[in-house]
């Protein structure tokens, strides 16, 4: 799991938005939007990532990793106590190092490209978070990604899930 965030200026100002993403399957599990920089901001986003994860019946468990930049807001006590919570191992990268939130910079990077430059100007925080729903739908259910085999998201995930499905318990025969 990786975590990272980029702003938007909007008529009215600052939009943050926060983004987790699957590093296996590219799917963003969890994200968030707020007019301020703040710990808030990504605990939101990383709480809807352990609901969406929970309510599919694939939770946090055992060696996930949660990866993320130095700031502020992901060094916090507040996010890394809620990390340890969830049972989640925190990474984090060192001040400068670009190789280790590429996958991040690549995503906030589609993100911009795809849906914030071609319908700018934004006007306030509720326009920023309607078209991110609806573009994280997108994302996930419909874009194509070569990485997952040029199939969308989700529908990697389904199909890993459907091949590692638990195997029932052995019985024995009366």
């Amino acid at each position: 799991m990786a975590d990272f965030f980029t702003y938007i200026a909007t008529w009215s100002g600052i939009v943050y938005v926060a983004f987790v993403v699957d590093v296996y399957s590219r799917a963003i599990v969890g994200w968030s939007a707020a007019t301020a920089k703040r710990a808030k901001l990504v605990l939101d986003a990383l709480d809807m990532a352990l609901w969406r994860r929970d309510r599919a019946g694939t939770p946090a468990g055992a060696g996930l990793v949660h990866h993320s930049d130095a700031g502020s807001q992901y060094t916090s006590f507040a996010f890394t106590a809620h990390l340890l919570d969830a049972g989640i191992d925190a990474s984090i990268g060192s001040v400068g190092d670009a190789l280790d939130n590429a996958l991040m910079e690549s995503q906030i990077g589609l993100y911009k490209t795809e849906l914030i430059k071609p319908r700018k100007p934004w006007h306030r925080l509720a326009d920023v978070e309607l078209a991110t729903a609806e573009w994280v739908d997108w994302f996930n259910n419909h874009r194509l990604h070569t990485s997952v085999g040029d199939i969308p998201p989700h529908e990697h995930e389904t199909n890993y899930y459907a091949q590692h499905q638990p195997q029932p318990a052995a019985g024995v025969n009366a």
